[in-house]
């Protein structure tokens, strides 16, 4: 139905209306007004019927918008979305206001929007209301009472600025609540300290259906290996089936791919709960592949007997190359009773059967290699971490993977572009087996730069020791690259903005990392370090005779960071690099103190920087010096630190077919600077992210145990800094 009338009270226009029909591009017709204050916004449709009151109308704008997610992608996300539009009429109430920004602030601390990883017709209401008063809400928003709603607010401005521009300017103005709340376009706005549109989340991004998906009627599986930890690529798999799951109202479940006990583990099982529990996916039950070996067992053996499938002795080397020529098997067209007997011999793990593999019998002349007689089961007379020694045959991916999708009732299996030339054998194995079609959806595979995801690549770094574990910072794993200081939050919204596209792309880390900037930011506390080696003693000859401590703020913009206590003293050192950027007689800014003027370097022989003389000169201007300094004073209770930098593991941004990640071995990937820190970093927590001043940001890997143990910082990646080794 077409919307042919918009009318709504001449003093009273319903703004969050208004707004979110502009951002989803949802067309209204020119707006009539009346006199009546108390009269509702009404739409009225082509056939007649209409829709009243501000938030009805919201909430049909969400539902008809392209916008993914715009009133939630499911019936929790509506209802708290309900909420929001409830709440955001307390906006209006004078006297309720600044309460209601302590709690929206307080609310906003950790996430990006108001419900969900989208935009929403809840943040546009909230919005709108903010923006609906006018001055008030300004000069609250120059304060820093409200870090991060202003940090949200600044957000959906600079994004949407062209659309909520138009409709600020047109109303907010017109009621005269003060000046009108304009966003500054992109190229003006410099949200959170940084002006780079890069890692900016978009949710505009297109949806996507999934093929005969039915509401309700959806079931998904997430089917890792446990023979390594979850990746940046398995986590891009993980989460777009939570994605499609949700907004089909329908269930997921989490397999275990644990058909290869050689490589996997109970250890890499605990450790793939856990990062399956730290990326937030939801699932209704766990399941392994291994709990369906004996109906496997059973159906290859029905298959050997119905001849579509046959035991094989060709060493693995010349069945690869006969697979490749189109050529057919010796053992091809064995008798039946043949097969048995060796499938038997086989299933005991004998010398004879450890040379044999069963293959399906297929077509060994079609153009699709993987349909020319893959193998099904291997002799592999491994103990098996769930089950132990119980089996000495183990199926393979291909051949388990299609009948446990069918009968655990998968309704679409989602898989990676890469296994695109396989899936006519998936569906192949299933008509075989005399099991239902399952729809497969196919989405691109997640590719980083300079970044290895193959686990047997990974796990070739972990059993050289060139890392020190799964977890290690290098590593693509969610756990490495959490522990480098990567929020989970800044990984999903990077994730779902690729979306289920079968575009191939190779990512940026910087992409990732700008995004994370963005989310630590406004909240991160900032401390002060000195480069240990070579620091410089700054004498203040009019410094304090006796030290004194002031309490400062460790986020000047964000009070929940809490405070930090500052030593005063005459004697003060600071880096190295900055002593040598003075002149003398040159006054500079020592930051959270004042001005003061160097009055004499002292050198060594060498010309080496030993000392600097100075003066304090407080009532100097900040505004006209060159040179913000941080400093430590020189005292006992200062922190020893270990900075440490990662670099990327490989030194070439994508490995070409057939090349060896071993020729491009980076022969330098972590770098430790040791470091004095303030005395209020002997109060870090472990996993603690922090700034610290004119150095970068940190995640603390090892917090304060004793003076002699230094703490030790991994540096978190900005998306500005040059990552690659020089």
């Amino acid at each position: 139905m077409e919307i042919k009338q918009l009318s709504f009270a001449a003093d009273n226009p319903p703004l969050s209306v208004l707004s979110a029909a502009k951002v989803a591009a949802v067309v209204l017709p020119a707006p009539t007004t009346v006199t009546d204050s108390s009269s509702p916004p009404t739409v009225i449709f082509s056939d007649g019927m209409k829709l009243q009151g501000t938030h009805v109308l919201l909430r049909y704008i969400g539902r008809i918008a392209s916008l993914p997610n715009f009133y939630g992608k499911d019936a929790f996300q509506s209802s708290q979305i309900d909420e929001w539009l409830e709440y955001s009429s307390i906006l209006s109430s004078g006297s309720e206001f600044e309460n209601a920004c302590t709690y929206i602030n307080s609310y906003l601390e950790k996430r990006t929007f108001l419900v969900g990883y989208d935009l929403s017709i809840a943040d546009i209401a909230i919005w709108s209301g903010l923006a609906a008063t006018g001055q008030r809400w300004e000069s609250l928003r120059k304060s820093k009472k409200y870090p991060n709603l202003v940090r949200w607010f600044n957000s959906i401005s600079t994004e949407y600025s062209n659309e909520l521009n138009e409709v600020t300017t047109t109303y907010v103005g017109k009621r005269g609540l003060g000046k009108p709340v304009t966003a500054k376009s992109k190229e003006q706005q410099v949200v959170n300290g940084d002006s780079s549109e890069k890692g900016k989340v978009s949710s505009k991004t297109s949806e996507v259906d999934l093929p005969s998906a039915e509401i309700g009627k959806v079931c998904l599986r997430f089917a890792p290996e446990p023979s390594g930890f979850l990746h940046i690529g398995h986590a891009k798999a993980a989460l777009l089936n939570q994605h499609f799951a949700q907004r089909y109202q329908g269930e997921l479940i989490v397999r275990f791919d644990d058909t290869n006990p050689a490589k996997e583990s109970s250890e890499f099982v605990e450790n793939l709960l856990k990062d399956i529990e730290t990326l937030g996916i939801k699932y209704v039950k766990v399941t392994h592949t291994s709990d369906y070996f004996d109906k496997l067992m059973k159906k290859a053996e029905e298959l050997i007997r119905q001849g579509k499938a046959y035991v094989d002795d060709t060493p693995r080397e010349q069945m690869q190359k006969e697979r490749m020529d189109g050529i057919e098997s010796k053992c091809r067209n064995n008798t039946m009773e043949e097969n048995l007997k060796l499938w038997k011999e086989m299933a005991k793990g004998s010398e004879r059967g450890l040379q044999c593999c069963v293959r399906g019998k297929l077509d060994m002349q079609d153009p699709n290699k993987s349909l020319r007689d893959p193998v099904y089961y291997r002799c592999n007379p491994v103990p098996h971490h769930r089950i132990g020694s119980k089996y000495n045959i183990y199926p393979t991916y291909d051949f388990a993977c299609p009948y446990v999708d069918a009968i655990e009732g998968i309704s679409h299996a989602l898989r990676s572009s890469e296994y695109h030339d396989r899936n006519a054998q998936y569906h192949r194995i299933q008509e075989d087996l005399g099991v239902r079609k399952v729809h497969i959806y196919e989405f691109s595979r997640l590719n980083m730069v300079y970044t290895l995801l193959s686990k047997r690549n990974l796990r070739w770094f972990v059993e050289h020791g060139k890392v020190d574990g799964w977890d290690d910072p290098r590593f693509p794993t969610v756990q490495g690259i959490v522990r480098r200081g990567l929020k989970v939050e800044a990984l999903v919204q990077f994730i779902l903005e690729q979306g289920a596209s079968k575009n191939l792309n190779l990512m940026e880390w910087d992409k990732l990392w700008t995004i994370n900037k963005k989310i630590i930011d406004p909240v991160c506390p900032r401390h002060t370090a000195v480069i240990e080696e070579r620091r410089v003693l700054l004498s203040l000859t009019n410094g304090p005779e006796n030290p004194f401590v002031r309490i400062l703020p460790r986020h000047k913009k964000y009070e929940a960071a809490g405070e930090k206590a500052t030593t005063y003293t005459k004697r003060i050192l600071i880096d190295y690099d900055d002593a040598n950027s003075i002149l003398e007689n040159e006054e500079v800014t020592l930051m959270d103190w004042g001005n003061a003027i160097v009055k004499e370097i002292v050198k060594d022989e060498s010309g080496k920087i030993t000392q600097l003389i100075g003066v304090l000169h407080l009532e100097g201007s900040v505004k006209t010096t060159k040179l913000k300094l941080t400093w430590l004073p020189e005292i006992t209770e200062l922190v020893n630190l270990v900075l440490v930098e990662f670099d990327y593991l490989i030194t070439k941004k994508k490995l070409e077919e057939g090349e060896n990640f071993l020729d491009v071995l980076n022969p330098c990937t972590k770098k430790e600077t040791a470091a004095l820190g303030d005395s209020n970093m002997r109060n870090l927590k472990r996993g603690e992210i922090l700034q610290l001043e004119r150095k970068g940001y940190f995640r603390c890997d090892v917090p304060f145990v004793r003076p002699s143990k230094p703490v030790v910082l991994f540096a978190i990646p900005d998306g500005r800094q040059a990552t690659s080794s020089k």
